[in-house]
Order: C-alpha cells, then sequence, then structure tokens
C-alpha cells in the first residue's frame, strides 16, 4: 500500500499556479568560496602596503650619512619582506641588516661619506616595496639644492608609511617640506605623485677660502715687495770697476 505523499509547502507551489517552485538556498560551498575571495584580497592589499623611510645628513665636505628602511607586513612566517638588490658600485660602501619592525619586516642600508651621484643611485632600491623614488642633490655655487619624487600611484593607502628626512649644515632658504632646525622632512600619500625640493646655503667645499685666498694675496704681496727693493738697491749701488 503506497503512503499519501506529503503535502506541499506553499514555497514549493507557486502561488496561484499550482506549479512547484525549486528552492535554492545558498550552499555552504558558496559561502566558503566568497570567504576564500575575500581572504585574497585582504592578503593582496596587505602585501602592497610598505614603509619606506629615508633619513640623510648632509656633511658639509659635501658626503652624506644616513640609512634607509625598505619593509612589508609579512605575508607568511617565511617571509624576509622585499627583496633588496645594491647596486654592484655601491655594495662595499652600504651595510644591510634586518628590520623587524611595528608590524612590518625588510631590511636597514646604512652608509656614510656618499657623494652626492651615489645616494641618487641609492635611492633607486626603494621600488621593491612599490613606490618609483628619484633623489638629487646638486650644488650650485654655495647653494645645495634638492629635488625629489615618490610615484606612489600604485601603492594601496592602507598601512602606507613613505618618509624622507634631511638635515643640513647650513641655512635653508626655501622648501616645501617641514624645517626644524635644518632638518626638513616630507611624508608621502599613497595613491598619489609627490615632490620634495629645498634650497640650502652652506659653503662649497671645492672653493678657496677667504683666509686662505688672504693669505695668497698677502704672499704674493710680500714676493713683490721683496723683488722691487732688491732691484732698487741693485740701481742704486752699482758695482765699483777698476
Amino acid at each position: 500500500m503506497l503512503s499519501p505523499a506529503p503535502p506541499r509547502t506553499p514555497a514549493q507551489t507557486g502561488s496561484g499556479t499550482g506549479r512547484a517552485v525549486p528552492v535554492r538556498p545558498r550552499s555552504r560551498r558558496t559561502r566558503v568560496v566568497a570567504a576564500l575571495l575575500l581572504a585574497v584580497t585582504v592578503v593582496g592589499l596587505l602585501g602592497g602596503c610598505a614603509r619606506v623611510r629615508t633619513a640623510l645628513a648632509v656633511q658639509p665636505d659635501d658626503t652624506v650619512t644616513g640609512e634607509i628602511i625598505i619593509a612589508t607586513p609579512p605575508k607568511n612566517a617565511d617571509d624576509k619582506g622585499p627583496e633588496i638588490t645594491v647596486p654592484a658600485d655601491l655594495q662595499s660602501e652600504i651595510d644591510v641588516s634586518e628590520y623587524d619592525q611595528d608590524g612590518y619586516i625588510g631590511s636597514v642600508l646604512r652608509f656614510s661619506g656618499l657623494t652626492f651621484e651615489q645616494v641618487a643611485e641609492l635611492s633607486k632600491v626603494s621600488s621593491a616595496a612599490g613606490d618609483r623614488m628619484t633623489l638629487t642633490l646638486r650644488r650650485a655655487g654655495n647653494r645645495v639644492i634638492v629635488d625629489a619624487t615618490a610615484d606612489l600611484t600604485t601603492v594601496p593607502v592602507d598601512r602606507a608609511d613613505f618618509q624622507l628626512k634631511i638635515s643640513f649644515p647650513g641655512e635653508v632658504l626655501d622648501t616645501n617640506g617641514d624645517n626644524d632646525s635644518g632638518t626638513v622632512s616630507w611624508n608621502f600619500t599613497p595613491g598619489e605623485v609627490g615632490d620634495a625640493s629645498a634650497v640650502v646655503a652652506y659653503d662649497d667645499p671645492e672653493a678657496p677660502s677667504v683666509a686662505g685666498w688672504t693669505l695668497g694675496l698677502a704672499g704674493l704681496v710680500v714676493v713683490a715687495v721683496g723683488a722691487v727693493v732688491l732691484l732698487a738697491r741693485r740701481t742704486r749701488n752699482p758695482p765699483i770697476r777698476s
């Protein structure tokens, strides 16, 4: 004997049509896939975050001492941060050590006695963290001019930290950064192209000093006077011939 079929619920019977409407509840697999996609998106955003902090001290002899921090949030326990490639001609001048602070992991590059040209070359290594940085320092007479550009258009805003700080031995005449007693700092905004500029006045170490000019001129005067006196004595007192 056949059992009677169970009554249909309103969800299975169309409203006034009598036709069955299939019910498709959200499956567990769909929820898992959605969760995985969200996780991948979050990891991707964090992977693009970075910390690049450059701190320089310009010396009176036109050399530069400083450090550059390049780091990102770790993606896993084995992540060592961005891979840093120091230019071959600067490897003997740069000390590279590990950096692990504030949830960022990467490298610290420390140096001293670099020329302006070497600093410009070294600034390009920060591209490992996602930015494109250019930095130039050049001398024009008794002025040192700083120009820098940081292209952060591909860097997400979340946990992004890009800073540049330079200390100078002279007077800062003009800058678009924050000047604090000869130390100028800039903070760059992720997603944008930022620029940094400064004009600083201090003596050119290659130019002769005023004291040197004075001593040199005095020496020339003494030599000239001595020659004139000697010539005058010979003219006034010619040798007696027998």
